[in-house]
């Protein structure tokens, strides 16, 4: 339970990175929304792959780190292009205002990313 709750919050101080960004990319700099999307997504997954590693599922080794970090990008990457997908669903056809959005995709992925990210990134050896 208390890695779910240490998942929870690592992924909530990520998503506010990387809606704090969205916000920033579109509205003060008017960058089309799913540039700013892409954009926040991959500077939030610095901030997640820290936080994950070291803190939710305590992996403190660093001789995995490179291939660590590889794995959990490409995941990301499959993330990301997911996130794309749902915000372009859910602003362009359903309607719904592109922050809100995010909230939406960021949730749906969160769900997935958990079981993904423990037993094939940070799965104990």
């Amino acid at each position: 339970m208390a890695k779910i709750i240490r998942y929870l919050i690592s992924g909530g101080i990520a998503t506010g990175v990387d809606l704090f960004l969205l916000f920033l990319f579109k509205s003060i700099f008017h960058f089309w929304y799913l540039l700013s999307a892409i954009l926040a997504f991959l500077v939030a997954f610095g901030v997640s792959f820290s936080l994950q590693k070291f803190w939710t599922f305590g992996d403190s080794s660093t001789h995995l780190l490179k291939s660590q970090m590889g794995v959990y990008f490409l995941i990301t990457a499959c993330n990301l292009g997911l996130n794309t997908l749902f915000m372009y669903l859910f602003v362009d056809i359903l309607g719904i205002q592109y922050l809100i959005s995010q909230i939406i995709a960021s949730t749906l992925i969160a769900f997935e990313s958990y079981f993904i990210y423990g037993r094939f990134v940070f799965e104990k050896k």
